[in-house]
């Protein structure tokens, strides 16, 4: 029966708001352009370097031995955003109320708590492994089933963002080289591989589901991200020059910002483990 439910809630979403996808105008002055690859790569990244990293810890530029693959498939990736996943997404947006989908992401961030908990473990990040497990709890009761955060919106407690990409990244392993995977986006062979071994850690995947209906609720999962969206990417397209360039230097800033520094900091309980002040329930309605 939950099988069905899914299969039908799946086929209901995409059925009632496919008539958006026709709708949706020809982008042809804001498409973006496939460059020439050349020698542009490089004063792009240091340009981007220089504005956006530390002077004291220079970027390192992420490898791209693939590049004209990655090209062609960052281009497959944005006919798909423009012409499929994103009028879906609009049209989802117009037919559910803003707080439903703000529930709907609170429910997958939930369910997604074992990911987050098990990479802090496994860098040894105790604080945020206890902050994951407590906003677990919370969320689930008090926040019903993780339809609702209280554990942000009242106790101020925010999820930590670990995924295995990031605990190798603790350990010294390097990307090794830039990829844009399919439908995904940008990654790496290092993050490409964490987003493997993270999947082992979703509970969706221990849900007795067959393979199109696990497919089916990761969409939906997409879809109402991207119904949250402000036009993030288009802001990207719409103002970059080579929105390539722009987005594989953004990402390999973004990935060595949560990383961190590659050595490992063995002072572990520096610092308390827990903030009382936030942990401490009575603390939210000022007992």
């Amino acid at each position: 029966m939950f099988k069905r439910l899914l299969i039908v809630l799946s086929v209901c979403l995409f059925l009632s708001v496919g008539g958006a996808i026709a709708a949706e105008q020809t982008r042809s002055s804001s498409d973006p352009v496939v460059p020439t690859v050349g020698a542009s790569d490089a004063d792009f990244d240091a340009d981007f370097g220089d504005e956006f990293s530390d002077q004291s810890s220079p970027e390192k530029l992420i490898n791209d031995p693939f590049e004209s693959m990655n090209r062609g498939l960052f281009w497959t990736n944005d006919k798909l955003y423009f012409y499929l996943f994103k009028p879906v997404a609009k049209g989802y947006r117009f037919a559910v109320p803003y707080r439903a989908r703000v529930s709907v992401g609170n429910f997958f961030s939930n369910v997604a708590t074992p990911i987050r908990a098990g990479n802090a473990l496994l860098q040894l990040k105790f604080r945020d492994f206890g902050t994951e497990l407590y906003r677990f709890v919370i969320n689930s009761t008090f926040g019903i089933g993780g339809l609702f955060d209280p554990a942000e919106s009242i106790a101020g407690v925010r999820p930590s963002i670990e995924d295995f990409g990031q605990t190798l990244g603790s350990y010294g392993v390097g990307h090794g080289f830039y990829l844009v995977l399919p439908i995904v986006g940008p990654s790496s062979l290092r993050d490409g591989i964490g987003s493997y071994v993270d999947s082992f850690g979703d509970p969706i995947k221990y849900a007795d589901l067959e393979t199109i209906e696990y497919l089916g609720v990761k969409m939906f999962d997409v879809t109402n991200r991207l119904s949250l969206d402000r036009d993030t990417y288009e802001g990207i397209v719409k103002d970059s020059i080579d929105p390539y360039l722009f987005i594989r230097a953004a990402y390999a800033q973004r990935r060595q910002a949560q990383v961190g520094e590659n050595t490992y900091n063995v002072n572990l309980f520096d610092g308390p483990l827990f903030d009382s002040d936030l942990l401490n329930p009575l603390d939210w309605f000022g007992f």
